[in-house]
This record gives structure tokens, sequence and C-alpha cells, in this order.
């Protein structure tokens, strides 16, 4: 008796079209909450990729021509249309990432805000005017679109990942394709259907997935993509830009992974550090890119932490479903329980004291228990890793300067964490740490505020109106002035 799938078969999104890969072959989508799969989807080959480079190359074209008033008019639409189909798109993500219902309004609100945000943001540009120190000629900076984009985006949050790359791509008059992971690919494939739906501009929009040989790595060797934009690990981002450079000097966007330091001194608000650290691990089952990696607390308050944060992972409530209303999902796959259980293997191998948790849950679905371990090693191998998963690893810092250089030596620099109530403190901190984002005394993740690391973390910002330059040139108009 044929499986009966909860979403069906979803296909590619081509030059405007739902369409069957070339090769016919399909890819399922598993629930990682009880491992069987809810939906299959196309999976694209070579043919299909050349499909798609070509008809985003004419959807440039077009799109970039367009008077900006179409533009953000055909944008609304999407918007709209999304808005519509909310519920859907929430269950989808639901069922793919196994992911709380509350936990997927991230998603669906911030492809909605990234929508609607770049469709204003890019009204305010302006062209630039430079004074010319001679007096004899007249300068002006123009922008205009950049070309053809290609996504490649992360399993974790698979529509605000998608969202903070379609909505500067579209507002700045770019195509885009997109690649969602093979892990998360659902939801954007709705988005396709969603396409087609309202008749969007065709090559504008594209949405396909694949394995490395057949999709990755003809997209980045084409020479029709313009920028190559990326959210997920330092590794991947590194075979991108070797790949895609083989051919043609592109541009570069890609917001690698993290190694976050949560600093608590002993001056603290010592429960609202806890609370909010705690949210940070166990949020998205602690799929996050900016979750705490390493959680460094004053000595003389350590103890109070550990027993804090593992009092409120010990009644965290884990589970899958809308009606059962659970705190905590399961990881989205089987290679992430794995690699979650070598680290706290090799955490304990290494010294580390195991409080709380650290192992798989029984039973069916992709479960791992909210794990607290204290690491008496402050110099330990394994806070060089990031974890993405719900492990807090607490280590023991005496004064500043020393978590200070504990902090900054990692080669990631995405987001980082201070706690204290003295603001020279604060101060300190926020000058010295090496991270392209310092939360002090909480935190705070908006469309409109830039997010983007430095060092392997990755290169470009996605949100807020710098992310846009990503997304168009600038061109210098020079004319000369007292001509005939």
């Amino acid at each position: 008796m044929k499986q009966v799938l909860k979403f069906g078969h979803k296909k590619l999104y081509i030059n405007g079209a739902l369409t069957e890969a070339s090769t016919m072959e399909s890819f399922p989508v598993i629930c990682p909450a009880d491992e069987k799969p809810t939906a299959t989807i196309a999976w694209a080959g070579r043919e299909d990729v050349n499909r798609a480079l070509f008809s985003a190359k004419d959807g440039f074209e077009l799109w970039s021509r367009l008077p900006l008033k179409e533009r953000l008019q055909w944008i609304k639409k999407l918007r709209d249309k999304i808005s519509e189909k909310s519920d859907l798109l929430r269950e989808s993500i639901m069922y793919e990432m196994g992911k709380t219902w509350e936990g997927t309004e991230e998603d669906l609100s911030s492809i909605l805000d990234s929508l609607t945000y770049y469709s204003e943001e890019i009204i305010k540009r302006e062209d630039i005017d430079i004074e010319d120190h001679d007096g004899t000629h007249e300068h002006r900076i123009v922008s205009q679109p950049l070309g053809v984009v290609v996504a490649f985006l992360a399993y974790n949050f698979p529509l605000l990942n998608l969202g903070f790359k379609l909505g500067p791509a579209l507002a700045a008059g770019c195509s885009i394709i997109i690649k969602p992971s093979e892990f998360s690919p659902l939801s954007a494939y709705l988005i396709g259907e969603i396409c087609e739906e309202i008749n969007f501009p065709k090559g504008v929009i594209t949405i396909l997935c694949g394995d490395v040989k057949n999709v990755g790595i003809p997209l980045c060797e084409s020479k029709i993509p313009s920028l190559i934009t990326m959210i997920g690990s330092t590794e991947t981002a590194q075979k991108l830009i070797e790949q895609s450079s083989r051919t043609s000097i592109k541009r570069y966007s890609m917001e690698c992974g993290g190694n976050a330091p949560f600093i608590v001194c002993t001056d603290a608000d010592i429960d609202l550090a806890i609370t909010q650290g705690a949210a940070l691990k166990t949020g998205n089952t602690g799929q996050i890119c900016v979750a705490p990696n390493r959680f460094y607390i004053h000595e003389s308050i350590i103890d109070d932490f550990i027993e804090g944060i593992t009092d409120i992972f010990k009644n965290i409530k884990i589970g899958f479903g809308r009606e059962n209303d659970p705190d905590m999902g399961p990881l989205a796959n089987k290679s992430s329980v794995e690699k979650i259980s070598r680290i706290v293997k090799d955490a304990l191998a290494e010294g580390g004291e195991l409080v709380y948790g650290g192992a798989p849950m029984d039973g069916p679905g992709y479960y791992f228990e909210p794990t607290v371990i204290r690491m008496p090693n402050k110099k330990a191998e394994i806070v060089q890793r990031e974890i993405f998963g719900p492990v807090a690893l607490l280590l023991p810092f005496s004064t500043k300067e020393e978590v200070l250089e504990l902090a900054n030596s990692t080669e990631a620099g995405l987001a980082s964490y201070v706690y204290s109530k003295n603001e020279a403190n604060l101060a300190y901190f926020a000058e010295s740490l090496a991270f392209g984002e310092v939360h002090l005394n909480g935190l705070k993740y908006a469309i409109y505020l830039p997010h983007g690391g430095i060092k392997n973390s990755g290169i470009g910002v996605d949100c807020s109106t710098f992310a846009l330059d990503d997304y168009l040139i600038k061109k210098r108009v020079t004319r000369a002035l007292n001509t005939v």
C-alpha cells in the first residue's frame, strides 16, 4: 500500500513554472519528530541547473528594467499571498524541522518583515554627489542592480534564511536562485507554488534542491551569477568560494558559523542571564548560529548559575505537535544527534563534569536531552567547536582580562553576550570583543539591525539597509562642466 504523505510531492520552480526534475528523481523530506517522510521534492539535476541559470539571466534583464513602482507591487503581491498562507507555511516548517508551533512564527514573520522592510528601504536610496575639488566636473554615485544571485541556505530557519536573501535581492532588482537545504526544503518549495499561483515574473525567483555534484558545483562554477550568498558553515563557505572563483570574479555575502561567548560577571543580574542563556540554548533546539557556545561565568557565581540553568533544563517540555505545546522539539536530522553525542563524549574526555542530560532520548525522533556540562579546563579543544544543539558548556573565569582573552581565542566572530551592572565592564567588552555583534545585558535581533560576523564567521551582512549593498553596484557618473 502506497504511503500517504502529509504534504504530498513538490516540484521545482523554474522560469515561472512548477516542473518535475529532468531526471524524474525525487527526495524524501523526513519529519525529525518521528523519522517518517512527510513529503517528497523534485530532486534537480544538471539540466535543471542550466535551465535555472539561463532563465534567471533572462529574469534579471526583465526585473532590473522594471520600474521600481512595479517591482514593489509584485513584492507586495508575493508578501500578501505568503501571509494568506501563513498557517500552511508554518505547519510545513514544523514538520520539516520538528520546530514548536511557537517557534515557526519567527520564520514566517521574518520573511514577511524582510519583503516589507526592503520595499521601503530601497525607496530611500538616493544618488550620492561628490564635490569636485577643482570645480571642473560634477560627480554622482548611482546604485544599480548587481545581477543574478545564487543563495545557499542552512536548514535551521527555512523561511527566515530565505527571507533574509529574497527581500534585498528583489528590492534591489536582482533575480535569485534559491537552493534550500535538503533537510528543510519543503517550505521553500511551497514559496515556489505561491510564486506560480500569483504569476510572478518568470525567472526572477527560482527554487530547486539537489546534490553538490549536480547542483551545488554547477551553480557556483557558472559565469552567470554575480553574487554567491550563503547561510551555513565556514567550511561550506570556503568550498563555495573556491568553486565559484574558478570561472569568474563574483561577489560574496556569507553568514558562517559562530562560537558565541556568553560572559556573566560577578555583578550581573544572574537571574536574567540564566533565563536568557537557557532560552538561547533550547530555542530551536539550540540550532542557532548566534546561540551561546561557551558560557564563561565568574568563579564566584558559577555554582549558582549552573544550578539555575539546570533547573530550567529539567523543566523543559520536549515533544512535537501544535496540540502538545512543547518548549523544545527534536534536532533536525540524525547526523545532528550523532554530532552532539560526539561533542558530549569529547567534552567529558577533556575533563568535563556532566551535570544534567547528555544523551539522545529513547523512542522515535531525533531528540536530545538539554545538557549542562561543567568544564574546569578553560582551554579544552571542545570549546573551539560550534555545538549547534542544546548543550551548555560552563567555564569559570576570575578577571575580565582573562575572560576577554578566552572569548577572543577563536577563529569565529559572529555574536557575543555580556552581563554586568558595571558600566566600565560593559564599555571594556563592547570595545574589545572581536565579534560582529556584542549584546549587553540582553539581546535583540530584527530585520533593521545588521547581522554579520568577522574573521571566519563570514563577509557581508544580512538584515538592515547595509545588506542592500551586497545586491547593488555603485557606478560613478562624471560630467565635465563648461563644455561646448
